[in-house]
């Protein structure tokens, strides 16, 4: 089985400016570099067959590239009882418009609808219990912004558990600038020898 979602990979600056706002939060778990993405749509265990449906709804998926840019921070839960330290991106209506399309795609070919609102967010870090020191850290970083960047492509990525956190594991970028004669899920065979 395979743990998919489909995400927006970020580029270095931005993915820097976030890894240096890190720290002085007593009980936060923070994301690494590698871990830092803004998700469109989380789909969860499918087998490979499926991942094959699911790869060629999202080549029809077509949209307008586009700007964003960090806006803010945010939190779920609340500062006594903490779940997840996000950072905002923004505008929202175009992230929304790409999320909805790709929600239509994958919808179509039968996986079930996403019941949650879509709030485009980038997870900094979680919590297990109680923090210190969150007020602080989201007033400081409440207008926190960054230079836009482009939005051309989304990407498919797989989702594993390690010791050391979750692991995501790029499988396809859409749209697809090459033409391939297997999709992301086969092994590639090596050629025989002459």
């Amino acid at each position: 089985m395979l743990r998919l979602f489909v995400a927006l990979p970020l580029p270095f600056e931005v993915r820097e400016r976030l890894t240096g706002l890190m720290g002085g939060v007593h009980g936060a778990r923070w994301q690494t570099d590698a871990q830092l993405h803004l998700t469109l749509r989380f789909i969860g265990e499918v087998d490979e067959a499926r991942a094959e449906d699911i790869d060629s709804a999202l080549r029809a998926v077509q949209f307008t590239p586009f700007q964003v840019q960090l806006a803010g921070v945010g939190l779920f839960g609340d500062t006594r009882k903490p779940r997840m330290l996000w950072a905002g991106v923004g505008p929202e209506a175009p992230l929304a418009h790409l999320a909805q399309k790709i929600e239509t795609a994958l919808v179509r070919i039968g996986l079930p609808a996403e019941t949650r609102k879509f709030l485009p967010h980038i997870t900094l870090s979680r919590f297990k219990g109680p923090s210190g020191r969150l007020d602080r850290f989201l007033a400081e970083y409440d207008q926190l912004w960054s230079p836009p960047w482009t939005v051309d492509r989304f990407t498919l990525y797989r989702s594993h558990l390690a010791h050391s956190g979750a692991i995501y594991d790029p499988l396809a970028s859409y749209p697809d600038d090459e033409e391939a004669d297997a999709g992301p899920f086969e092994d590639d065979e090596p050629e025989p020898a002459p």
